[in-house]
Formats: structure tokens, sequence, C-alpha cells
């Protein structure tokens, strides 16, 4: 049997893995971790963070240029990071760029008596995407509404039909405390998941849908978003899940080092890079993905010696 998860015992999480595997994600020094790359998993690394917000607004902008009016095309994007969001705003007005073509998927958003929370929610990812992005944007030069695909309680299914129908250039994403992207997190350890974990096969056939969050991801975003109020952040989200992930071409994560840590940014680089997927760490299941980038902002790595506080 697995060992029980140090952090809540009803759940799957990293610290039901193998010590080996941990004991070799933090022993990775900054530099040992930026020469994991391998075909199919890229790993890139910026010395500002001007230089690291600027490149990831600049997917947003390049995979729009893609979209024409028969061949839609458009890219996926989390709210965790957000400050890329205005640059990708002023870098479409600034150079006068027609992205009208041009689609966006929310890859999440909180869910609360049964439905998203409305875009008035201090927390609504929606209002986020829309305050600090597209309403920045030229009306002359933006994507119409229904070019814009935020998941609702009643759209899942035309959500996930959505990236069969438009070539999504690039899923992009953070990464939380709990290893996941979007809220792709480990689940209960209950019922036939027990002893052990969802298979990666099984795991790789869940859609966008309705989650349990785990305990670390609402202490994060207490954390990211709250400040540390964990009473306000909601207990379940809808998320994309694997399967719209695996029909985008390219999978890019972002890791400033805000939202997981420097053993967290280790961990999932060491278990891509060597395949080790486990879905107690979800971001590991994108070993299996054609083409994952890890982008690092380099002073944000960090160590894990120990340094007391």
């Amino acid at each position: 049997m697995r060992k029980i998860s140090k952090v809540a015992s009803g759940w799957w999480d990293y610290t039901t893995l193998d010590d080996e595997i941990l004991r070799d994600a933090a022993a990775l020094t900054a530099d040992q971790l930026l020469q994991l790359s391998r075909p199919g998993f890229t790993i890139r690394a910026y010395d500002t963070l001007e230089a690291f917000y600027v490149a990831e607004a600049l997917e947003y902008v390049v995979a729009w240029q893609q979209a024409t009016d028969s061949e839609p095309a458009g890219i996926c994007g989390p709210i965790g990071p957000t400050e890329q969001l205005p640059l990708v705003a002023q870098i479409v007005n600034d150079l006068e760029i027609d992205v009208r073509h041009g689609h966006f998927w929310g890859m999440d958003e909180w869910f609360v008596d049964g439905k998203e929370v409305p875009i008035t929610h201090p927390l609504s990812f929606a209002k986020a995407d829309l305050d600090l992005c597209f309403r920045r944007v030229d009306p002359k030069l933006r994507m119409p509404d229904d070019h814009l695909h935020f998941l609702r309680h009643d759209n899942i299914a035309e959500y996930t039909q959505s990236y069969s129908a438009i070539r999504c250039v690039v899923m992009q994403g953070g990464q939380g405390e709990v290893k996941h992207w979007a809220f792709n997190d480990p689940p209960r350890r209950e019922g036939v998941y027990q002893d052990q974990p969802p298979s990666p096969q099984e795991y790789r056939k869940l859609s966008a849908r309705v989650v349990d969050l785990h305990p670390m991801t609402l202490i994060q975003n207490a954390r990211t978003s709250g400040g540390g109020v964990v009473s306000m952040v909601p207990s379940q989200a809808l998320t994309v899940g694997p399967v719209e992930t695996w029909k985008a071409e390219t999978v890019s994560i972002w890791h400033a080092g805000k939202h997981d840590n420097p053993f967290g940014l280790r961990l999932t680089t060491l278990m891509i890079a060597k395949k080790i997927v486990d879905s107690a760490v979800p971001m590991s299941l994108l070993a299996d993905h054609p083409n994952v980038r890890f982008n690092f902002y380099r002073p944000g790595i960090g160590s894990c010696d120990a340094e007391m506080h």
C-alpha cells in the first residue's frame, strides 16, 4: 500500500510518492533543472520578470495571428499567473494587431451552489480575464464575445467540443502547490482509489468537469489571491481536463516561483523529463503529451536548502 499523505490523509498527493523520487527532486540544482529538456519537453529560462511575462504574453498574440475566418485558432489561458494579461492588450493595441479571428478559452472557474461564480465575485477568473485583458483591447481589433469560451455549469459539453472545432495552438498554465495544471487536482483517497490513485490512463480520460479541490489548493489560492483567508475560497471548481489538454498542440507552463515552491518546480520537471507518470502528481501526466514547454523565471527557481526564518 502507498504511503498516507502528510498533508491530507483522505487525499492523494505528491507526499505519497516513493522517497527516492522526492530526494532526487530536492537535490537538483537550478542548473541541473534547466538541463532536463528532452524531445517533446523543452525548458526555457528568463533572467528578468519583464522578459518572462512579455514572452508569456506573446504566446497569446502569436496564437491569434494564426487564426483566419475559415481556420479559427486560439489559446487556452490561466488565471495564475495574470501579469501577462495587461501586456497582451498593450501589445495588440500598440502594434494594432487584428485579432478578431482569434479565440480564447478560460481554463477554469470557481463553482459554488451548483454553478459557476458570477463575474461580480471577487475571485472570478472570467472577471480577471476581462478586466485585465479583453476589455483593454481596442474594440476595432478585439475578437467578438462568442470567441471567448468561459466554462459554465451549462456549457461543459459545448466547451469540450469547441476544442475539436477550433485549433488550440497552445494551452498555458501555471503550477499549483498540489502539482496541478488548471484544477486537475489529485483525487480523494476513497472507494476504488483507497490503496492506489487512478492509473494515468484513467486520469487521461477526464474532460472538462466539476471537481472537488484538494486542501492544498484551497490554502494556496487563499495565499495567492485572498490574503490567506481560506474561508473565502470555494471548495469546488470547473476545470479543463486532460481530454482538452491533449487537443492542444503545445502545453506551455509558466513558473515564476510564486504559485509553487522550489521543491515543486523540481519535482514535476524531473518527473516529466524522466517520464515518471503518477496521477498523485497530475502535472506528471504531461510527460505523455507530445509537446510540453516549461518556462522558468530563473531567480524564482530557488533552492531546497534548509533556511530558518
